[in-house]
């Protein structure tokens, strides 16, 4: 589980720092000048290594499991972010999303945890998917290894997601990712476990009334890896994000690769990065991250702490 744990979550947030100095930044741009290597300033001008949101609520979630499956306490370290600037590289928030902001607002003044996130077609942003990794550790450790065959790891995976995203579309967003990550773990090749994952999350949505219809959204998966990059978009749009995503883990070759062509796509550079990173980061392993990246990584010892503290607890 240490190695898992450290992989996931380590590769997730190195990617997500890499991403940060060029959020927002057009694609042409990067293709003229390209990110390859960890940058300083930029977007929020911060030091090279800095990593933002994502993987701040990410490592909420890491230590909130670490002490069981408790969505009042997972709100309560989310707030601990935005409103202390608990699990910040810089004791400072920033690059909040609307719909994350909302929510824990919502919570703050009483509302329920599972009652928090946004339900209407325009809550689809990636906000939710960019720190569900976390729950897959947590999952195999109840479960075992063929938690995503249970009813209840889809149940727990949509209710993390609602915690700030509640719409089925953000919901099966999760359930795809989490499913993925699940077959990462026990296969050899990459394009295999992608598609056991993707089929083992259609089967589920297609036999449960009110997310039928949603999965259609996520149609081009099935065939991501063959389209070219002009038809991929990079947005906070959470199809959007899963989909560049795992077009990016599928056209390369090693972690490094994958995580520079999702900074390469633009927009939103650090999600994307960081969703691929995290996957990216199971399969290829800690090892596969440049040393130098690491070295750079902003608070490093202290992500590797959590990392340890959640595998212990598991």
């Amino acid at each position: 589980m240490d190695d898992i744990i450290l992989s996931g979550i380590t590769g997730h947030a190195v990617a997500d720092a890499l991403g940060v100095p060029v959020e927002f930044t057009d694609r042409k741009k990067l293709l003229k000048d390209p990110v390859t290597s960890m940058r300083s300033y930029g977007t929020y001008n911060l030091p090279a290594g800095t990593w933002s949101d994502d993987t701040s609520l990410t490592l909420a979630l890491v230590d909130s499991l670490a002490y069981g499956l408790n969505y009042e306490d997972m709100m309560n370290r989310f707030n601990n972010w935005l409103f202390e600037a608990k699990y910040t590289p810089f004791d400072k928030v920033f690059d909040v999303g609307i719909g994350t902001e909302q929510a824990l607002s919502r919570f703050k003044e009483g509302i329920g945890p599972l009652e928090c996130g946004g339900t209407s077609e325009r809550d689809n942003g990636n906000g939710s998917l960019m720190r569900i990794l976390p729950i897959y550790y947590y999952l195999q450790s109840t479960y075992g290894e063929a938690f995503i065959e249970k009813s209840e790891s889809f149940e727990i995976i949509h209710n993390v997601s609602a915690l700030t995203h509640a719409h089925k579309r953000s919901q099966i967003a999760c359930g795809i990712y989490i499913a993925i990550a699940a077959e990462i773990g026990k296969q050899k090749y990459l394009s295999k476990a992608v598609e056991r994952g993707l089929n083992q999350a259609k089967t589920f949505y297609e036999n449960k009334n009110g997310y039928r219809e949603e999965l259609n959204y996520y149609h081009r998966l099935e065939k991501i890896s063959e389209l070219p990059s002009e038809e991929i978009k990079s947005s906070g749009y959470v199809v959007d994000t899963l989909e560049a995503a795992i077009w990016c883990l599928l056209t390369t070759k090693s972690y490094s690769a994958c995580v520079l062509k999702a900074v390469n796509l633009g927009q939103d550079t650090d999600t994307v990065a960081a969703v691929a990173g995290g996957l990216a980061g199971l399969y290829y392993g800690y090892e596969s991250i440049p040393n130098v990246w690491l070295e750079q990584l902003v608070k490093r010892e202290y992500i590797e702490d959590l990392c340890a503290e959640l595998s212990s607890a598991l």
